[in-house]
């Protein structure tokens, strides 16, 4: 099994009302989540971990979660309100105002041992659970529970506006890139991360630290990627008219964890011993369910009737 753990939410996409208005549509996402379902809705055995809310909005998650076949016995379930997230598309990004203030999201806390990890191959975190104080603790624990068998999958995800201490943030990020095997995070974040660092010394700092891959992707301009034994992999994004780019990212992740596992090359060991053509290839496919999830609106993943592994 595949777990992902991290931030659950609603985000309110703009759409154009019958009279031409400006208007939003509640849409489940939450970047962790998307990473589940799109791992799901893949075919790869998945779970998610973190916290979900009995209102309304927390069943519309649930059984959105469900109907994607996501596992959610390690799911929180709490009285607390679900996140929400306002989308606005600003030259082409997607940018956030957040509702997040003891949401059942940012209160869930890791329950010790819950979790028989030996059945595990691989645990993904990021996003927003990492932000504040607590979420980034409860993470950190299962993480190090989780390491010792599951390969440590990482998505930073930055969201500057929750950001109350860049400082502290950069620290925080900073550890959790030391306990990982995977990095992707988008150009984006890696701007906000590291200024005006060139990629290529980051991927080395990064896997002299242990990162076994680390993966930008950078919108139209495609993939790039770096291997310790592989080296430097290019792919390049798949042409599509863009409705929006919500939950593309995740879809990316997703996609390239179910490619890793798919190969055979998603554990610690089997990871650090991959080709490069087998890693160009499940980047490729990674692009390809990102590509096609730009082509509708919100965080919709492909499903595996609509792409096809080779």
């Amino acid at each position: 099994m595949i777990l992902s753990c991290g931030d659950a939410l609603i985000d309110f996409v703009p759409v154009t009302a019958t009279d031409g208005r400006e208007a939003v549509r509640p849409v489940v996402g939450g970047s962790c989540l998307n990473v589940a379902v799109g791992l799901a809705r893949l075919g790869a055995p998945t779970g998610f971990v973190g916290g979900i809310s009995n209102d309304l909005f927390g069943r519309m998650i649930a059984e959105h979660a469900l109907a994607s076949n996501v596992d959610l016995r390690y799911a929180t379930r709490s009285e607390r309100q679900t996140t929400l997230a306002f989308v606005r598309m600003v030259a082409g990004e997607s940018q956030y105002a957040f509702y997040d203030a003891q949401t059942a999201s940012r209160e869930w806390t890791y329950r010790h041992g819950a979790i028989e990890f030996a059945s595990v191959d691989a645990v993904h975190v990021g996003s927003t659970t990492l932000v504040n104080e607590s979420g980034a603790a409860q993470t950190a624990a299962m993480i190090a529970e989780a390491r010792q068998s599951a390969t440590i999958s990482f998505d930073p995800n930055c969201r500057p506006n929750l950001v109350r201490d860049k400082s502290i943030y950069l620290d925080r990020m900073g550890a959790f890139a030391d306990s990982a095997d995977i990095i992707r995070m988008s150009d984006v974040d890696f701007d906000y991360l590291y200024g005006n660092e060139v990629y290529p010394a980051r991927a080395e700092a990064l896997l002299a630290r242990g990162c076994s891959l680390f993966v930008m992707t950078r919108g139209m301009e495609g993939v790039q990627a770096w291997h310790p034994t592989a080296g430097f992999i290019e792919v390049e994004a798949p042409t599509v008219t863009i409705v929006d780019t919500i939950g593309a990212g995740d879809s990316f992740h997703a996609a390239l964890l179910f490619a890793l596992h798919k190969q055979n090359r998603l554990g610690r060991a089997e990871l650090q011993d991959i080709g490069a053509d087998e890693l160009r290839r499940a980047l490729a496919f990674a692009c390809h369910c990102a590509a096609l999830t730009c082509t509708r609106v919100g965080a919709d993943p492909p499903r595996s009737d609509e792409v096809v592994w080779r």
